[in-house]
């Protein structure tokens, strides 16, 4: 074999093994469908690509950061924040955000992770802002609803229930608002995106997750709503001693009108037994004189000389039936 022919296989066999130490290091990658990549050269940026598909890169030189285009979450830490009221609560927010600009993300933070604790920050202090500034109903409630069935309610109740509110002071109407949660919420995220453009980023929204009281407002409040009870607990039993004496009154009148209609029925009714028993013992007199007078008195002498130990003379005409021989004289 001549040297040419040597020198030819020996080039070709040079020639392959680039090719497979070529292949070996990885020249071409993919990007997943929902990713994005920066491709740097020597710290350089040198480009990016943001569709799904197959990509060249020069082995050993080229280096490529993969960033998600989703939409990502992140959950900010629970703060302890005053309200306009001067009542602190502590929230809790949850937001959603993405990557717009791969490049300007890549030069501010490289990682997710300085993302996350940079755009953890931002949050909590848009948060903070927005709240501070309102009154802890348009933080907690989004419409008027409350309000609303609190006046149908009032306008149903009845005159008992009614009586309790005016005797507790009870306030059924509560604060009206005027913007609401989800307005503030809308506030925290602009005022989120005015810092975040600079780092390629997007806040979607911004959501208080947890809203609560503080520890010492928490206690506060309980003491208040115990108090409140105590007060409605208070009125009922005023209330109802009070219908209670208004009853007690009703049935006494009651039971003196019964009474006195039984008394004039009973009265009624004796005088009509006393003209009957009249009119029986005139008809047996006038029938038989003599017998009538000697059964009247054998009813008095039982009726009356029982509650008497002595008679000290038995001489009156009274006891003409009682000591006489033949019954009578």
């Amino acid at each position: 074999m001549n040297k040419s022919v040597k020198k030819f296989y020996l080039s070709l066999s040079v020639i392959v093994v680039l090719l497979i130490v070529f292949f070996a290091s990885g020249p071409f990658y993919t990007i997943k469908e929902g990713y994005q990549s920066v491709i740097t050269r020597f710290g350089s940026i040198t480009g990016t690509h943001t569709q799904a598909g197959l990509y060249f890169k020069i082995p050993f030189i080229d280096q490529v950061t993969t960033y998600p285009k989703l939409i990502l979450s992140i959950d900010g830490d629970s703060q302890r924040i005053p309200t306009k009221e001067n009542q602190f609560i502590v929230v809790d927010t949850t937001s959603r955000w993405r990557i717009t600009d791969p490049v300007q993300f890549y030069k501010s933070f490289k990682t997710l992770d300085a993302a996350y604790n940079r755009l953890s920050d931002i949050i909590d202090s848009s948060t903070r802002t927005v709240i501070t500034a309102n009154r802890l109903s348009e933080i907690v409630r989004s419409s008027n609803i409350i309000n609303e069935r609190a006046a149908v309610s009032a306008e149903s109740e009845d005159d008992e229930t009614k009586e309790i509110e005016s005797l507790v002071n009870v306030n059924n109407v509560n604060e009206s608002v005027t913007r609401g949660r989800n307005e503030l919420c809308r506030e925290m995220t602009t005022d989120a995106n005015k810092l975040v453009p600079e780092y390629g980023l997007e806040v979607i929204d911004i959501v208080p997750r947890q809203i609560k009281y503080s520890d010492e407002l928490t206690q506060s409040v309980y003491n208040r709503m115990i108090k409140e009870r105590n007060q409605v607990a208070q009125a009922y039993r005023s209330l109802g001693e009070g219908k209670k004496a208004e009853w007690m009154g009703k049935l006494d009148n009651e039971k003196r009108t019964i009474s006195s209609e039984a008394y004039r029925k009973s009265e009624e009714i004796k005088g009509d037994a006393d003209a009957q028993a009249a009119r029986i013992y005139a008809d047996a007199y006038n029938k038989d004189t003599e017998f009538y007078t000697f059964w009247k008195s054998m009813e008095s002498y039982k009726s009356t000389l029982k509650d008497y130990d002595a008679t000290y003379s038995t001489n009156m005409d009274y006891f003409k039936y009682l000591y006489s021989a033949d019954g009578r004289r």
